[in-house]
């Protein structure tokens, strides 16, 4: 008999939001399927006498109570004895991140891990779309001060990105160089992505999602009244979309490379029409979202599809 037990590495369940949730939403559906959960989070990670082990616990997801998680039993447990493992938790893309990837892909030859730990130490999220610049609108990855001076010659309203932050944050719109601020923000972030603001982000992004090379399915999300950010933790409001021609075309393609590099799953983003850069890998969210909106059920996807 297959040992049904999905691991979950992420953040503690009491810092999750079950109402947005993706983690908490694939482990509501696998519980279905009478897997069991264990939960661990990324400091309880360690090789012991050449095991993979975790100090964590057994959980139940349940939506219909206030409390929507139940821990059942503490326990330390050998990692091979999983059927999968999820890698959840939120970036940065830190140090303990990358270890955590090394020590994974030790079993990951007797358990199938989602997503692949060596893709994802090797996938950076925001350097991956180089190989997709004629998709996107200006955008130079640089520390170089004088680069960024001319960059902005060209481009009247410039985004400022750090190439390791996550979820909005630290992304700033600036309408005019300020080679004070930029130097303090490179200062703090080494390497950054200035890129062409474009307006149209006042109509929304576009969320788009990625299982196993597919197109599964995708949201918008318009930013609050005032703001440049389309993510839903920065207040963004996610309604229904349909992808046009040129979006798909992307969107295949990018599929197809994502795949090819063993990613399982993934999140990509456009702004009208042109790609942003963020290929969302190491743990993407909006599953529970598109539930909401259209009904869909992206989990039994991603599951059978995992299964198969």
């Amino acid at each position: 008999m297959i040992n049904k037990i999905v691991a979950i590495q992420g953040n503690h369940p009491s810092k999750l939001n079950p109402v947005t949730d993706t983690s908490v939403f694939l482990a509501n559906e696998i519980q279905l399927n009478k897997y069991k959960i264990f939960y661990y989070s990324p400091k309880n990670l360690s090789v012991i006498d050449s095991k993979i082990v975790a100090d964590g616990f057994y959980i139940e997801f349940n939506y219909d109570k206030k409390k929507f998680f139940k821990i059942l039993k503490k326990q330390k447990l050998d990692l091979t004895k999983c059927k999968f493992i999820l890698i959840r938790q939120d970036p940065p893309f830190n140090l303990e991140y990358i270890s955590t990837t090394y020590i994974l892909e030790k079993i990951k030859k007797k358990v199938k891990i989602i997503n692949d730990p060596t893709s994802i130490r090797n996938i950076s999220e925001k350097l991956y779309s180089i190989k997709y610049l004629k998709f996107m609108p200006q955008t130079i990855f640089t520390q170089n001060i004088n680069e960024i001076k001319n960059f902005f010659k060209k481009n009247d309203k410039v985004i400022l990105k750090p190439i390791h932050s996550y979820g909005g944050n630290d992304i700033h719109l600036l309408r005019k160089f300020d080679s004070k601020f930029v130097k303090k923000f490179i200062k703090k972030h080494e390497y950054i992505i200035c890129q062409k603001f474009l307006s149209k982000i006042n109509k929304g992004d576009k969320r788009v999602f990625l299982i196993n090379g597919k197109i599964v399915g995708s949201i918008s999300r318009i930013p609050k009244k005032g703001s440049f950010l389309s993510n839903l933790s920065k207040g963004a409001k996610p309604i229904k979309t349909k992808l046009t021609k040129i979006e798909k075309k992307i969107s295949k393609l990018v599929a197809k490379d994502l795949k090819r590099d063993n990613i399982f799953f993934a999140g990509i983003d456009f702004i009208d029409q042109k790609l942003n850069g963020d290929i969302n890998v190491t743990s993407p969210t909006g599953l529970k979202t598109f539930y909401d909106l259209s009904k869909i059920n992206l989990a039994k996807v991603f599951w059978k599809e995992l299964k198969a």
